[in-house]
């Protein structure tokens, strides 16, 4: 098997993240040692990729040195991934020949030893390169939902979890194999601290 589509033009940006990550990863390092790997046609660190001029840094590379695949070593993807899938298709490139790799959480945060969380950043940044080069470009599909849902179990937890779901507009279907509904709350006598009927 090889890469797919053309040879991986592969960019590279290492994010410093202020000091949440330079201040116990070499970022320079980093990007030095990125600059070596296989497909990397340039590597870059800046104080805060994720911002305007971190973003029009990878726009540039993407036009100007023609790359077709993007890594970000960074902060977590539940943070920026979007953020920078949109900068790569605002370039003309598609936004899922992106990777993006946690030097923050991952290696920066959790690391007491420079030298180690910088070889951990190394190899998560290789990682990333070897990881885009198999990317493919996808195309988002939207399809059409029933609003819709299923709760399995009519106790408290099913019957509030119903209600809720119904006052949000969705059609709500609430199945319980027993004869009635309530489970075990049904089945006790009094409720504490009010003593209030369980039924």
């Amino acid at each position: 098997m090889t890469p797919t589509q053309d040879s991986p033009r592969v960019g590279v940006y290492v994010c410093h993240c202020g000091t949440n990550i330079a201040g116990m990863v070499d970022v320079e390092a980093v990007t030095e040692y990125a600059s070596t790997l296989g497909n990397v046609a340039v590597a870059r660190h800046y104080a805060y990729m994720c911002s305007d001029p971190g973003q029009a840094l990878i726009k540039d590379d993407i036009h100007n040195a023609g790359l077709n695949r993007v890594v970000v070593a960074s902060c977590s993807p539940l943070m920026h991934e979007t953020t920078f899938r949109r900068a790569c298709g605002e370039a003309g490139l598609n936004p899922f020949l992106f990777q993006m790799t946690n030097i923050r959480e991952q290696c920066s945060w959790v690391s007491e030893d420079p030298g180690k969380a910088t070889e951990k950043a190394k190899m998560l940044v290789s990682a990333a390169v070897s990881r885009v080069a198999w990317h493919a470009p996808l195309e988002m599909r939207q399809v059409a939902v029933k609003p819709s849902a299923l709760v399995l179990g009519a106790g408290i937890a099913g019957i509030e979890a119903a209600l809720r779901l119904a006052d949000s507009g969705k059609h709500v279907y609430l199945v319980e194999r027993e004869p009635s509904i309530g489970g075990h709350m049904s089945r006790l006598y009094k409720t504490f601290p009010t003593l209030d009927c369980a039924a």
